[in-house]
């Protein structure tokens, strides 16, 4: 546990795309009374500060944000088993993973809404920063990993169960844009403060362009956070870009290096090729990219067999396909795998950190608490040695890892 008084750090600062050498950050009652330059402690009026020992050339990275996780240790987030749920979340915090949403599939009406009132809880207590919903409104010929006996066209009394369901902690939900009725639906979560996030879907470049367009506006006219809609998984679960059939791919591209959409990337190097993952980085920008696992209740865990919503999943060698027909199923890497193994594509290492911090916080309205370290953000910090590997998990304030 963390000294009453707080905590000192020292090493590499890795934060909002900087990176500032010989740096201090200092950790008081839960929130970051100063981060810069190791210079500057003694003007900052500080209290003295245990300095905790960290390994040579480490880096203080802020705690890492995961906007699509289904689960980790044995715990399946869309499951409905809260306790199970509970020790998934605290198992990723513990891998460095300070803030995240539980992501849901698709599933029965019954189970969806279980699962969202189970999640509701732990977003209530502050253990996740809520609920993402990975369908039902999605394409049959995309499903991937979606269970097709569930997918739904969009359907407006099932999304206000949901929300109601969550009690107000739905914050995104991917959809397939060619689906009928998908214009009102992205209208309706935009009006329910839920970030739409295309993803799973069959469609062209145009209709993928006019939904994405559609939601950035609206977002857009609602003023606030500075938050736009996502891509679920890029590349995953679409059409291939082709060059005389671009489809979805080539429009979230263009609108991601617009800045109007932010594209998520499951970089583990199981769902995407890390030449892919450095051109994605190198085409859009870190600031439009998202980091996320998509990460299921093997992560942690050795292989063998378990559960992703209602699919069975085999797990071998660290990748997590359906017992049924071989398709992907998740991830198994945590947040900071996918960091490291983004830097090891070629991306620069502040900007890796950048799109598993700063961006995911930004798209959830977070930016003033969490996804930084500046001076009043609550005290969510990564400290990492040089290969990139946890040693010092501080989330709230309190040292979760090692204890």
């Amino acid at each position: 546990m963390t000294a009453p008084d707080g905590l000192l750090l020292t090493g590499t600062l890795l934060t909002d795309g900087t990176t500032v050498p010989d740096a201090a950050v200092a950790i008081v009652n839960g929130r970051i009374a100063y981060a810069g330059p190791r210079t500057g402690l003694a003007t900052a009026s500080l209290p003295s500060l245990p300095e905790r020992a960290l390994p040579s050339g480490n880096m203080i990275l802020p705690g890492l944000i995961d906007l699509h996780c289904h689960g980790a240790a044995g715990g399946d987030f869309p499951g409905g088993e809260l306790d199970a749920a509970r020790a998934a979340a605290e198992f990723l915090h513990r891998s460095g993973t300070t803030t995240l949403l539980a992501s849901l599939v698709t599933a029965s009406r019954e189970d969806l809404l279980r699962g969202a009132a189970t999640l509701r809880v732990l977003a209530e207590e502050g253990i996740v920063a809520g609920i993402h919903a990975e369908g039902p409104f999605l394409s049959h010929a995309r499903c991937g990993a979606q269970d097709p006996r569930f997918l739904l066209e969009p359907n407006l009394g099932l999304l206000d169960e949901l929300v109601g369901a969550a009690g107000g902690h739905l914050r995104t939900m991917t959809y397939a844009p060619e689906l009928a009725g998908a214009a009102d639906l992205v209208q309706a979560l935009v009006a329910h403060g839920v970030v739409p996030s295309l993803g799973h879907t069959d469609a062209d470049a145009r209709t993928t362009a006019d939904s994405l367009t559609l939601a950035a506006g609206l977002m857009a006219a609602g003023g606030g956070t500075g938050a736009r809609p996502t891509v679920t998984h890029l590349f995953n679960g679409m059409p291939p870009l082709h060059h005389r059939s671009p489809g979805p791919v080539a429009a979230c591209l263009r609108l991601a290096a617009a800045g109007s959409v932010a594209v998520e990337l499951v970089a583990d190097a199981v769902h995407l090729d890390p030449e892919t993952v450095g051109m994605v980085f190198a085409l859009v920008g870190a600031r439009n990219v998202v980091l996320v696992t998509d990460s299921m209740a093997a992560t942690g865990l050795p292989d063998g067999d378990y559960d992703l919503g209602p699919a069975a999943v085999r797990v071998t060698g660290g990748e997590a396909r359906l017992r049924g027909n071989g398709s992907l199923a998740g991830g198994t890497a945590t947040l900071l795998d996918v960091v490291r193994r983004t830097i090891a594509a070629g991306v620069d290492a502040a900007g890796a950190v950048l799109s598993a911090t700063a961006v995911p916080a930004r798209i959830l309205g977070l930016s003033d608490e969490v996804g930084s370290l500046r001076t009043g953000l609550r005290a969510d910090v990564v400290v990492v040695d040089a290969g990139f590997n946890p040693a010092l998990v501080v989330r709230h304030g309190k040292v979760l890892a090692p204890q």
